[in-house]
């Protein structure tokens, strides 16, 4: 099948028009200005609020004239990742897509499906001239994924509607009714150098073939993390052959769980024997034990030319330990809802270069609590070690409401559409709505989207046959509302 031939066409239309638009968080603004330029051009009006966030109002039409109306969310904005080996430009490249079987997927970049797909659904919906629909207030933010800046920034008094479908969730079987709130904790700390040591070895270490994906949506999932790898192999690497680090690069986003590190170190030519040793029988153990959820684990060790400088031992002890000791992955499940991960951490980031080490991780919880435990002990590691610790980004969680109207019709309607029950749940990923409310408060939400696996990851692809069905019910949900 190829690409052309999906349906529904116009849905898929838009999706690859937004493609074509480097649109990577805070660089999103063509993305969001191809957005408005597409109200206009319907004739509806537009509206730009002062952070950038776009609002296309549109009259209810064929018998909703007279409803009371509704607020269709999404974000233009997507994560950028790819694969070492993948020569892309995200500033200037639009995503190369391609369809293989039920999928569609790009080439060794993120699909941007998450959260194309969404504004793909809701351009359609406002273009669609024959269906009945209640007064609708289209919301594209902006900067969703790093920070959620746009609906932080959300201008007040713009939207009127009670009511807010917000499409964003990545399983057509699913319907959201809460989420986490999340914060971000970054490191930095001035390195002390000193000059490579004589008769030393260099090698460069790489961590790669994990399968990363989301930091909130996935982390239950028991997924290698490049960065703690990494490190692992360098805790005894000092510990037992004097290893010391000249630099490291490791993992990407905040929100997404590392794929890959890097690392050049130095040992003393008489321990090379011992120590390449150690990294076999090492490697061969994480290997093992992480055999399950990340089958294509790559550690991999060369020679290569020995750098002029290497991290100061004490500084060296210091960042090893930190970043060791730190939490990572899931720290606490739910004792309200089951299977739910309450609590949780992903360290993201890891650099060390030019005599600086900075890190970023993202803590996530739905108890608001929790969340600020789990970032004081993440802080707790580092300023022991006198680094600067800086908090950012900070987000609220979204609480569940079961005896909301609007679930309780869209279950009624997944129902008739799926022909199954819907699970309803809250997430462990962040969402606008739990932002949004708080601007405009009193908001009946849920979140919904069609199937997508493997977002914030060059793996992840969207289903063909859950988009054309998850537009069946989109627009059967909107007219009965």
């Amino acid at each position: 099948m190829e690409y052309a031939e999906l349906q529904p066409k116009h849905v898929w239309d838009h999706f690859a028009q937004l493609n074509a638009i480097p649109r990577g968080s805070k660089k999103e603004e063509k993305a969001a200005q191809f957005v408005a330029d597409f109200g206009k051009a319907l004739g509806l009006e537009v509206l730009r609020d002062e952070i950038g966030n776009v609002i296309i109002k549109k009259d209810g039409q064929n018998g909703g004239e007279s409803k009371e109306p509704v607020i269709l969310q999404a974000h233009v904005d997507m994560v950028h990742q790819k694969n070492a080996d993948t020569v892309f430009n995200f500033d200037e490249e639009g995503i190369r897509m391609y369809v293989e079987g039920d999928w569609v997927k790009a080439e060794g970049t993120t699909l941007g499906a998450d959260n194309g797909i969404g504004v793909a659904y809701i351009l359609s919906i406002l273009k669609d001239k024959e269906m009945s629909h209640p007064p609708l207030e289209a919301l594209f933010t902006i900067d969703e994924e790093a920070g959620m800046t746009g609906a932080k920034n959300l201008g007040s008094g713009l939207l009127t509607a009670k009511r807010l479908l917000n499409i964003d969730t990545e399983d057509d079987e699913e319907i959201t009714i809460g989420c986490a709130g999340g914060i971000d904790t970054n490191v930095e700390l001035e390195l002390r150098l000193e000059p490579t040591p004589e008769n030393t070895k260099a090698y460069y270490i790489s961590v790669k073939g994990l399968k990363g994906g989301h930091s909130g949506m996935d982390i239950h999932m028991g997924r290698g993390n490049a960065n703690k790898i990494l490190f692992r192999l360098m805790f005894q690497g000092y510990a037992r052959f004097g290893m010391q680090i000249s630099s490291v690069d490791g993992g990407g986003l905040r929100n997404a769980i590392p794929r890959e590190a890097f690392a050049t170190v130095v040992v003393d030519i008489q321990k090379t024997g011992a120590f390449e040793q150690h990294l076999l029988q090492l490697s061969n153990d994480i290997k093992k034990e992480l055999s399950g959820p990340e089958p294509d684990l790559n550690i991999t060790w060369e020679n290569t030319a020995n750098p002029i400088k290497v991290i100061n031992i004490t500084s060296q002890v210091n960042i090893i330990r930190a970043i060791y000791s730190m939490p990572n992955g899931v720290y606490r499940m739910s004792s309200e809802v089951p299977g739910l991960v309450e609590t949780s951490s992903n360290l993201a980031r890891v650099i060390i270069k030019d005599g600086k080490f900075t890190c970023q991780s993202l803590q996530r919880s739905s108890v608001e609590s929790a969340k600020k435990d789990i970032a004081n002990a993440v802080r707790a590691c580092f300023e022991q070690i006198g680094a600067i610790v800086t908090n950012g980004g900070d987000y609220p969680g979204w609480k569940p409401n079961p005896d909301s109207e609007l679930l309780k019709l869209a279950v009624s309607i997944h129902k008739e559409v799926f022909k199954r029950e819907p699970n309803v749940n809250a997430c462990h990923a962040g969402l606008e709505t739990g932002i949004i409310t708080g601007v405009y408060p009193g908001l009946d939400m849920i979140s919904i989207g069609p199937t997508i696996l493997h977002p914030h990851s060059p793996d992840e692809k969207v289903n063909i046959r859950s988009v054309a069905a998850f537009w069946d019910y989109f627009q059967k949900l909107v007219a009965a509302l």
